[in-house]
């Protein structure tokens, strides 16, 4: 309240009871008893029997010295026990999604059965999960649908407050926070998410998963795992990293056996925090190549994403064609096969989608309906392979 009022001069009660996120029922209270020692005064009266307030010389001293510890202002931080307790209430570990949630989940996606049949087990497990195989065929596409099989919303906190340091969870950025009815009972300091999917690839740096601690507002920020917590953390193109893989896969291994993670706070104490998500790795390499056995049994789940063949390259240009309303012609798509794929290159799954953006392009800007002609794809295929350098 003190910093409140230092940063905005004149607030009523409810203005910054709306800014701590605390019921105003419970601030009031709290004014009176700062007005009657002094350290704050009531300007002018508010609507509903509140008051405008503003600090005394002695209520400035106080928030300059709370400036010294931290210049967060903001919504009032959970305990890093209430928090703790959440997500075990909200764990991963509590969802069993059946075949059909799984399916549905891949509805926009053309994936082979097998792949479906690992997903589902992997997921109930929530221990881990490779993705591997050639470029192009969907890893990345196949980790975000995971996400929506788990199905419900969660609820986090906007700030944690551990061992007397501020940790700002919520991330606009990386959480989609979902509408809610507010009503009394609601507790403001939450905010309700939509299960997180934090993807995270080359520029992965190990400091990206430790607390970052900010100098200037004395306010630190939670890492990348802990803002997944309840969801999934995909690290793709996993091998590539600037970060050495031994160094990186090292930093997992407790956190992958025993669910939960040791962080360092700015105080330099140390906390036990719920590792509670589906890790993926995604890579264009074996596995095999990439980490040892020891490391593998940690992760139980390995699916390999194969190049599709020639009945599914098929279906997968009329699903494309479906998805952008545009007429499928099995003779067209078989004379791109016959004459840009045949001994020349490997199908992919993004091709069918690639090449057909291409002749939509095409036909959009030269005024007409795209269809599949020989010239639409010997076009698409002049740029698109030869910018590829395939």
């Amino acid at each position: 309240m003190y910093k409140a009022l230092l940063m905005h001069g004149v607030l009523s009660g409810r203005e910054i009871a709306e800014l701590i996120c605390f019921p105003y029922q419970l601030i009031n209270p709290l004014l009176m008893d700062l007005k009657s020692r002094q350290f704050v005064a009531h300007r002018t009266t508010a609507t509903m029997g509140d008051f405008f307030y503003s600090l005394t010389d002695a209520g400035k001293q106080n928030a300059k010295d709370a400036k010294e510890n931290s210049n967060y202002c903001g919504p009032a931080p959970v305990n890093f026990d209430d928090y703790v307790k959440s997500v075990a209430l909200q764990s991963i570990r509590n969802e069993s999604p059946t075949p059909d949630d799984v399916k549905a989940a891949f509805n926009d996606l053309v994936v082979e059965d097998e792949v479906l049949e690992t997903v589902g087990p992997a997921i109930i497990s929530g221990r881990g999960l490779f993705l591997f195989g050639e470029p192009g065929n969907g890893k990345t596409s196949i980790a975000e649908r995971i996400c929506r099989t788990f199905g419900d919303e969660i609820y986090i906190p906007k700030a944690i407050w551990a061992e007397g340091d501020i940790i700002q969870l919520y991330d606009p950025q990386t959480h989609e926070a979902v509408p809610m009815d507010h009503d009394n009972h609601f507790d403001e300091r939450w905010v309700k998410i939509k299960r997180p999917t934090v993807m995270v690839g080359g520029e992965l740096t190990m400091d990206a998963l430790e607390i970052k601690y900010n100098e200037t507002t004395k306010v630190s920020e939670a890492p990348l795992q802990m803002k997944a917590n309840g969801g999934i953390f995909l690290i793709d193109d996993f091998g590539r990293q600037r970060v050495a893989t031994d160094e990186l896969l090292n930093r997992w291994i407790v956190p992958l056996e025993k669910q939960y993670d040791f962080l360092v706070l700015a105080n330099g104490k140390k906390i036990q925090t719920p590792f509670d998500q589906l890790i993926i790795f995604s890579t264009n390499l074996n596995p095999a190549d990439l980490v040892d056995d020891a490391f593998l049994r940690r992760i139980p789940y390995k699916i390999h994403v194969h190049n599709p063949d020639e009945p599914q390259f098929h279906n997968l240009f009329r699903f494309q064609a479906d998805r952008m309303n545009m007429p499928y012609d099995q003779a067209m798509v078989q004379y791109l096969i016959d004459t840009y794929y045949t001994g020349q290159r490997d199908f992919r799954c993004c091709h069918p989608r690639d090449l057909l953006s291409q002749i939509i392009n095409t036909a959009k800007y030269k005024g007409y309906a795209p269809t599949m002609t020989k010239e639409g794809f010997d076009k698409a295929c002049q740029i698109y392979f030869s910018a590829m350098g395939i």
